[in-house]
């Protein structure tokens, strides 16, 4: 016996889950026949690599040892395998694939349209994936199934990346705003508090990951006891707009004629905006157009774009010297002074 790839793939997918069931799972194979293989890797290699306890599989210091050597092998061949199936597809004069994953943002018309421009995509045609879940969008990207995926993390539920995934921060913390109908008595105020809903129906999305405990979380520490409903997104609208519910949205989110959006006073409910893919080098090619897109998507959001100032050259020749590989964050000011008890967001 050798220990090639497949062995490997093997071995990093047990740490990286920390059970031989999950293992299985994500290698298409069943448990037993992963147990085989480890046996017989151990027994090629003369020592156990991963102890088995109740909480799962644990590599042991010899197990640590080869892990160090294999990951870097597994994911230079995965960057191999890539580049070259990039290649071939240039070579045959067809076009590329840039597949895109990502969570509902008024940025994607944007994003997309801009990709399609840009000379380092030229014969390129962009696909998408929306998923309400930010965790499955990362496990594409982490399997090959996606290139790269936008998704934002709820402020206190920690998103768990897969290992070997590169990340940057677009908007560090963009705060949530309400959606109420237009005829709320809430909706004549320019900035609502938590209070002034205290006798409404919520409704969340509960397979959203981490959005149904950061409402809660804001709630509760109002010291409100909600009626909450549960549905998507576009139920959800149906029914702010009928005045049944009101809900949390994304601060690019635009007004209708049966429908308002404002601000939440202290910002209580924010999220992070993240942009992953296996490799740095994508990830700079890609993240320019989307901050563009996000810029442009917080213009045409009327009480977003009174929170932001899009208007200080010199605040926008900041941004411009901001290398795309530096995940710092550059202040957007509001153009008016904040609401008291205000959080203002931040932009990378």
């Amino acid at each position: 016996m050798e220990l090639d790839v497949r062995h490997l793939r093997a071995l990093c997918a047990i740490d990286d889950t920390g059970s031989l069931h999950k293992a299985a799972r994500q290698l298409g194979t069943t448990q037993p026949a992963l147990s085989t293989q480890l046996r017989r890797v151990e027994d090629f290699v003369g020592g156990r690599l991963f102890t088995r306890e109740r909480t799962g599989c644990r590599p042991t210091p010899l197990g640590r040892v080869l892990l160090t050597r294999a990951r870097p092998l597994v994911d230079d061949l995965r960057t191999l395998v890539e580049e070259t199936r990039a290649a071939a597809a240039a070579t045959a004069g067809g076009p590329g694939r840039l597949r895109i994953g990502s969570t509902a943002s008024r940025a994607l018309p944007g994003w997309l349209r801009r990709l399609r421009t840009n000379a380092a995509f030229l014969g390129t045609e962009p696909t998408l994936r929306v998923d309400v879940s930010a965790h499955a969008l990362l496990r594409l990207v982490a399997e090959g199934g996606l290139d790269v995926a936008f998704v934002h993390e709820v402020e206190g539920s920690p998103l768990r990346l897969p290992p070997g995934l590169a990340c940057r921060v677009l908007v560090e913390r963009e705060p949530q705003f309400v959606s109420l109908a237009t005829d709320h008595p809430a909706a004549r105020l320019s900035v609502v508090r938590l209070s002034d809903l205290a006798e409404d129906r919520w409704m969340v999305d509960p397979t959203v990951d981490g959005e149904w405990d950061g409402l809660l979380r804001a709630l509760r520490s109002a010291g409100l006891k909600p009626r909450v409903l549960h549905g998507d997104y576009l139920t959800a609208a149906s029914l702010v707009a009928t005045g049944e519910v009101v809900t949390l949205c994304q601060p690019t989110s635009r007004s209708r004629a049966d429908m308002a959006i404002r601000p939440l006073y202290g910002d209580p409910v924010g999220v992070r905006l993240l942009l992953t893919a296996r490799t740095d080098v994508l990830l700079d090619a890609v993240l320019p157009d989307l901050r563009a897109a996000y810029e442009e998507a917080a213009q045409q959001a009327p009480a977003y774009r009174d929170r932001l100032s899009f208007l200080d050259p010199e605040l926008t020749a900041a941004r411009a010297s901001v290398p795309a590989s530096v995940p710092a964050s550059v202040p957007f000011p509001d153009i008016q002074p904040p609401q008291e008890g205000a959080k203002g967001g931040t932009f990378a």
